[in-house]
């Protein structure tokens, strides 16, 4: 398995199991340790959605979102050049997990704070030269930056994913 320097930029991608990419994220890489890949992301990082993600972004239209899974479950999906907005990203990826922990920051005055913790659900990490793929599960958990509380995310979009056959029943 590839080690990655600290400092160097690796690329995340969801692969769909048909193997086409359904995003790209340029991340740099903290750490790479046995327990976890640990990168970050800051606003500007380029990235590669698919264009329904882009229009439902740019438009503020979450329904869009709902055409993309239509768009993922017939194959029919182009991907659009993007940038990371608003907060930076520190993700803890550990390898065999079927999930990620990721902490967002935003602006606080002269500088950031934690807004939120996030479970990610997404696929095991299989290393690549450039970074590495996953396949995000849609479903995510919302954690209190002070973890006194947590809720889901997108339980509607998962619900969605699984009805389509995005998600199997053994990945559920």
């Amino acid at each position: 398995m590839r080690s990655f320097e600290t400092g160097e930029t690796v690329v995340r991608r969801d692969v769909h199991r048909s193997g086409r990419v359904w995003s790209e994220q340029a991340l740099r890489v903290l750490a790479d340790i046995d327990e976890a890949l640990v990168t970050a992301c800051a606003p500007g990082a380029e990235a590669r959605w698919p264009a329904l993600y882009a229009k439902a972004r740019d438009d503020g239209d979450r329904s869009v979102r709902t055409e993309a899974f239509e768009a993922m479950a017939t194959g029919r999906w182009e991907l659009a050049d993007a940038v990371w907005q608003e907060t930076d990203l520190l993700l803890w990826k550990p390898p065999a997990a079927w999930f990620s922990i990721n902490a967002f920051f935003v602006p606080d005055g002269a500088g950031r704070r934690l807004r939120n913790w996030y479970v990610n659900f997404e696929h095991p990490t299989r290393r690549t030269e450039a970074g590495f793929d996953t396949f995000d599960l849609t479903v995510d958990l919302l954690i209190h930056p002070d973890l006194t509380g947590w809720e889901w995310k997108d339980e509607d979009e998962y619900a969605h994913v699984r009805r389509l056959g995005i998600v199997s029943d053994a990945e559920h």
